[in-house]
């Protein structure tokens, strides 16, 4: 199954009441990206940082009728978790604005997400910066409020790591002194990974009215 179908059976088949379509679309996209990686050699497991039972049981919480579509794709392959990236879900998960399992899988899967190459937004399948900066606002609020400055979010969530564990990744003395302030605030456009991925792929099927959310 090609990631592009894997959001699209996601997305038809979310539980009813589970969450809301916002949140299903989230979690659409991080698990189509990740069958994305799967496909190439890796594991969803690996691609989301969350394994075995815990990733069964979200996906049957959420999708129940798309699991066994996902079992060629590894959910149970072992994942390792550096002290970097348990920096990242430590910060994620004290910051959490909504209670329950899902903003705490979220951590998990964001803090794995923000270990990729590309900005955060496109790391998690999602179609702009917008929806990553409304995840944000709704799950992770104290984050969101204090990133006023609008930094990129992977930049940003290790400033706080810095300033969280008495450490500094930055030699700056400020933000407004660094020759790297680009890095940090600069454009962040871009096209959606699943967006590439649909068009670098037949997909049997794909008619005009189930297209994928790319605008």
């Amino acid at each position: 199954m090609t990631p592009v179908a894997t959001y699209i059976l996601l997305t038809e088949s979310l539980a009813s009441g589970v969450c809301d379509s916002f949140d299903g679309h989230v979690l659409a996209c991080l698990i189509a990206v990740g069958v994305a990686e799967a496909s190439a050699g890796s594991s969803l497991a690996e691609a989301l940082g969350v394994s075995g039972d815990e990733l069964r049981r979200s996906i049957a919480a959420y999708f129940p009728a798309a699991l066994h579509h996902l079992e060629s794709s590894d959910l149970d392959r072992e994942v390792k978790v550096g002290d970097e990236e348990q920096c990242l879900r430590r910060l994620l998960q004290r910051s959490r604005s909504t209670p329950g399992p899902f903003s705490l899988m979220l951590s998990a899967m964001v803090a794995r997400r923000c270990t990729r190459p590309n900005h955060l937004w496109q790391d998690l399948g999602l179609a702009n910066r917008g929806e990553l900066s409304a995840l944000m606002s709704r799950h992770f609020a104290p984050l969101a409020r204090r990133n006023h400055q609008d930094m990129k979010w992977k930049k940003f969530f290790y400033r706080m790591i810095c300033s969280d564990e008495s450490y500094r990744l930055c030699v700056a003395p400020s933000c407004a002194e660094c020759r790297d302030f680009d890095a940090c605030f600069g454009d962040e456009s871009g096209e959606s990974l699943l967006a590439r991925i649909r068009f670098q792929m037949d997909v049997p099927g794909l008619d005009s009215h189930r297209t994928l959310r790319v605008d």
